[in-house]
């Protein structure tokens, strides 16, 4: 009876039946409220809109099992859907057997990464890209989504063009619209943005609770969704007036297709498989870890990227199409009173009875609809608050989210994201290559010791003691020779110079042969290096140099050790 208990998750195996009506109401919920949003994504990625609901089943139960967040809800998300497409379309002509493959192929080999990743527990490998490119990326691909969308919401056949061109070209169709269309979806657009940004407050000076007025928010693109396609219904306005509607819907329960990728799909795909994975990761973990915060939890990364790679492989058997961790998706689960992965299992469930028998009745949904549903979803994703903060605290981090954002925009996702983490690769060489150095002085009175520049400190006539706060590679040598020849040229009756090292985690060896070079150099000119506050890492590294054996001075415990034997000392001429 052990083993079968050790192959369940942990969540399931000490389940509290008290939770039980709380998860199935809010699966049934999330079910309802996200089944438009899953046919829009699909077509959004540029697949039959029913690969939106099949990958809202079987992937879904594997992330439930195999995930750690209690809550976050896997499924059809904005971003792969875009990336999906911009990756595919050049590639084959969207919703064919060709694109159709490539999207399940895409999906098997970002999740197989992902999936790796956990396996060989290397979920830090999602900070490799900072809060400020992800935001970017996002940012940037949001407005894509808005672009995409625009030719839906207007009626009008789409354009080869690149995105600045499309752009111009659906504004010169304008007038050209098919009114129907237009009509339809403005209605619906105006009517999601009257949703997110008043009802809710006005709903609670109405005497509505918070809860309740949250739950009636996000009903609304459901709603909005039931009007739109009773509008096309009673009007007959697809057949009368040529309103662009889902289509038809594959019926039925689809089995599992098995395949594996050829050797040339597996080498196109490498690169946009890698990018997908990568951003995944990291907004997967970074949703997992926000939720978990406000419930008071514990997630594991590594766990976290197992469930969403199995998510994603299955996914690519089932449905065909790239998943991750929805932000409206988890919003929904957490605000129906979602308690444990039990909530996602039941959806997934009533997703599969939906394909099996219900999911003909969105046949006849407008796409100018869905469209401005996108456009509502995808605007949200907009961050501007990241980019004021970014601005305000570190221009460097505000303009590399500029930076990703305008790559997306100009050179595409894959590109962007290329550009964001090269941005923030430079950024990071900069700073470390500009380390801070502080002369420092001692505070009278005490043992401790501050900038000079900052606070009125004792100093010792002779002596000159600077503070490094940058580990030591070759890349900052340069400056710190150039900040120290500039301090002794203020100070020429300098005798004794000490580096504190307390800020210096590491040495390389350029840095150990500068820093011997320099010890001689010093010593020509009758002045003494000396070192305090030296970190064990480093020492037990220096011990093995040349500069160990040579130093002209000593190498001191602490600063005030420094200070109290230097001003003891006879002051020599």
């Amino acid at each position: 009876m052990t083993a079968p208990r050790k192959l369940l998750p942990a969540w399931l195996t000490r389940y509290d039946r008290q939770r039980l009506g709380a998860d199935l109401a809010a699966g049934l919920i999330v079910t309802i409220l996200v089944i438009p949003q899953s046919l829009a994504y699909a077509l959004l990625a540029g697949l039959p809109p029913q690969a939106g609901l099949y990958v809202s089943i079987f992937p879904v139960v594997a992330y439930a099992l195999l995930g750690s967040s209690m809550v976050q809800a896997v499924g059809p998300v904005a971003i792969t859907a875009i990336m999906t497409y911009a990756v595919l379309s050049p590639l084959a002509t969207p919703q064919s057997p060709e694109y159709i493959v490539l999207a399940a192929a895409l999906s098997l080999l970002s999740g197989a990464m992902v999936l790796a990743c956990g396996l060989l527990r290397l979920g830090f490998l999602a900070q490799l890209l900072s809060r400020p490119v992800i935001s970017g990326f996002i940012s940037g691909s949001a407005v894509l989504i808005i672009f995409s969308q625009i030719r839906h919401l207007l009626g009008v056949p789409p354009s080869a063009a690149g995105n600045w061109a499309h752009l111009q070209d659906l504004l010169a169709r304008l007038p050209h619209s098919a009114g129907p269309t237009l009509a339809i979806g403005l209605g619906a657009l105006a009517l999601l943005i009257f949703a997110r940004r008043w009802l809710e407050p006005l709903l609670r000076r109405a005497g509505m609770g918070t809860a309740g007025a949250t739950f009636v928010v996000r009903l609304m693109p459901l709603l909005v969704v039931l009007l739109g396609t009773l509008a096309v219904v009673h009007w007959d306005l697809d057949r009368q007036h040529g309103v662009a509607v889902v289509g038809a819907i594959v019926r039925g329960v689809p089995g599992f297709a098995l395949f594996l990728p050829g050797y040339d799909t597996v080498a196109t795909l490498l690169v946009p498989a890698l990018v997908m994975a990568l951003v995944g990761m990291v907004q997967n973990i970074s949703m997992a870890q926000a939720l978990a915060i406000k419930r008071r939890e514990r997630i594991d990364a590594n766990g976290e990227l197992v469930g969403l790679g199995a998510a994603n492989v299955v996914a690519a058997f089932y449905g065909g199409m790239p998943v991750g961790g929805g932000v409206s998706r988890s919003a929904v689960n957490v605000a129906a009173g979602a308690q444990t992965p039990l909530a996602s299992i039941v959806s997934a469930l009533a997703m599969l009875v939906v394909v099996a028998g219900a999911a003909q009745w969105f046949e006849r949904l407008p796409l100018a609809v869905l469209a401005a549903s996108i456009m509502v979803a995808a605007y949200a994703m907009i961050d501007l608050r990241t980019l004021r903060q970014a601005w305000a605290y570190d221009r460097a981090d505000a303009l590399a989210l500029l930076g990703t954002a305008g790559g997306v925009l100009v050179l595409g996702l894959v590109a962007g994201i290329g550009i964001g983490v090269l941005l923030s690769m430079a950024t990071l060489l900069f700073r470390a290559s500009q380390p801070h150095i502080a002369v420092i002085g001692r505070i009278a009175g005490s043992e401790h010791f501050r900038n000079v520049e900052r606070h009125d400190v004792e100093t010792l006539p002779g002596t000159l003691f600077m503070r490094i706060d940058e580990s030591l590679f070759f890349g900052n040598l340069a400056a710190i020779e150039t900040r120290l020849n500039q301090e002794l040229e203020r100070a020429p009756a300098t005798r004794d110079l000490v580096f504190v090292l307390s800020a210096v985690n590491r040495m390389d060896a350029t840095a150990a042969e500068v820093f011997d070079e320099l010890n001689r150099d010093l010593a020509e000119r009758g002045i003494r290096l000396h070192l305090a506050e030296v970190k064990g890492p480093v020492q037990d590294r220096l011990m093995h140099s040349a500069l160990w054996s040579t130093l002209s001075g000593e190498v001191f415990l602490s600063a005030n050790a420094a200070f109290e034997k230097l001003a003891a000392a006879p002051r020599r001429s």
